[in-house]
């Protein structure tokens, strides 16, 4: 990959600089520059691994998109302008746009579109030759420090050089990853030209910790189904922001010695850190037999005769787990399901069913897949992604305030918002004569 150095010549006027080359930045040069061909466009990335964050996702596998992508995927931004923007980049045009490129997606039983060379290598790859192949100048490693609004356009500040841009995308990142680029600059210089940022900005997609003594750490390496709820002290589920319960999260879950990982505690992480930000009493209700009721556990258990806990519960759950959930409600899973007390019955069937967990912490920023929060949508002319506080200033991918499930959808989001935001500034600088080469 030949990824701009620092021997690439400086460009002291250009109509377009995007600020953030991963994938929405890239996405967004790519189609600002296949829109106007005559455009003079730069993307300026400081981190140290240009792609990084694509590089690690879906394991080095990158995890292009999801067959089915809709605003019910994402949290954050209201879902009606979430909507507006995935309609205008599907995953049909993904699909398209990679296969031109000569990347082929594959799609898993989960529903995820990966590059059948199951490398995240040749997505990167192909990112950069189509902004190469475009015209698109790349400078990296180059760390923005500020943009100033000037007459004519922004000054942009990198190391003891100076860009004058016509027109600016800012997509920078959120906080998730910081290793890759990602570290917050983003929002200070989001800020700094007129926004605000949500009062809450948390990791998402974060696997959560738990007191060393608990006893899930004890069962580290152990993976099950499970569907997970964040729930208040009082035991009422977190509600979106249209006031609607949100519906149980159900995935594997996986359990290690710091606490508990895996789709579907990554997913429901963010509902977590909200509730919690409300109600420092948060915790997560576990039912470990997805689509099993407690009390239809209970009448089960009451109705059986002449079997024990260990045969009954044998096959329905991994024995380690069991016998771990058994010890943790004071019975012995050898004894006959007949002799269980009333209580004992009601504990065990509460922490196999409506198990309440109450995360210590998460693992942060460093390991946090993406960002809830940034950016509102509401500051933005929403069919261009401009700025309504700055004009010519356009934002996309995880600086704004939308966060995509695990399975793609973050990505897809880089896509859909890259190109909205890359083929309107093309539109604003065209419009405004390009600056001759």
């Amino acid at each position: 990959m030949n990824d701009s150095s620092a021997d690439t010549p400086s460009h002291p006027c250009v109509d377009i600089a995007i600020i953030g080359a991963g994938a929405a930045g890239l996405f967004a040069a790519i189609w600002a520059a296949r829109e106007s061909p005559t455009l003079k466009i730069v993307a300026i990335d400081g981190a140290r691994t240009l792609g990084a964050k694509i590089l690690v996702a879906g394991g080095g596998r990158c995890n292009v998109t999801h067959h089915v992508v809709d605003e019910r995927d994402y949290a954050g931004g209201s879902p009606q302008l979430i909507r507006r923007i995935l309609r205008r980049f599907p995953v049909e045009s993904t699909i398209d746009f990679f296969a031109e490129c000569g990347v082929e997606l594959k799609r898993e039983e989960t529903g995820k579109l990966f590059p059948t060379t199951d490398k995240a290598r040749s997505v990167l790859d192909a990112l950069v030759s189509a902004a190469h192949s475009a015209g698109v100048k790349i400078l990296h490693p180059r760390r923005v420090e500020s943009v100033v609004q000037v007459d004519g356009g922004f000054q942009i500040h990198f190391g003891e050089e100076t860009m004058l841009a016509r027109t600016v995308i800012l997509c920078m990142g959120g906080m998730s990853l910081p290793k890759s680029g990602s570290d917050g600059h983003g929002f200070t210089i989001a800020r700094s030209l007129g926004h605000s940022i949500t009062p809450l900005v948390v990791p998402a997609l974060v696997p959560l910790t738990l007191p060393t003594d608990h006893w899930l750490t004890a069962l580290s390496g152990l993976a099950l189904p499970a569907e997970l709820t964040a729930i208040r002290a009082d035991g009422t589920p977190a509600r979106d922001s249209a006031g609607k319960s949100i519906a149980p999260v159900c995935g594997a879950v996986l359990c290690a010695h710091f606490g508990l990982t895996g789709p579907a505690v990554l997913d429901v992480s963010r509902h977590w850190l909200h509730l919690l930000d409300v109600d420092p009493n948060a915790r997560l209700r576990i039912n470990w037999m997805p689509g099993v009721r407690s009390e239809s556990l209970e009448q089960e258990l009451v109705q059986t005769k002449g079997q024990s806990l260990l045969s009954f519960l044998k096959g329905r759950l991994p024995e380690r787990f069991f016998r771990a959930a058994c010890l943790q409600a004071a019975v012995d899973p050898a004894c006959g399901v007949q002799q269980l007390t009333r209580e004992r019955r009601s504990v065990l069937v509460r922490n196999l069913t409506a198990c309440e967990v109450i995360p210590s912490g998460t693992r942060g920023f460093t390991a946090a897949e993406t960002t809830a929060g940034g950016v509102p949508l509401v500051e933005l002319n929403i069919d261009r992604l401009e700025s309504l506080k700055c004009p010519r200033l356009f934002l996309c991918g995880e600086m704004l305030d939308v966060d995509g499930r695990i399975g793609g959808f973050s990505f897809q989001w880089a896509w859909a918002s890259g190109f909205v935001a890359g083929t309107a500034a093309a539109h604003i600088a065209n419009a405004e004569n390009p600056i001759k080469s």
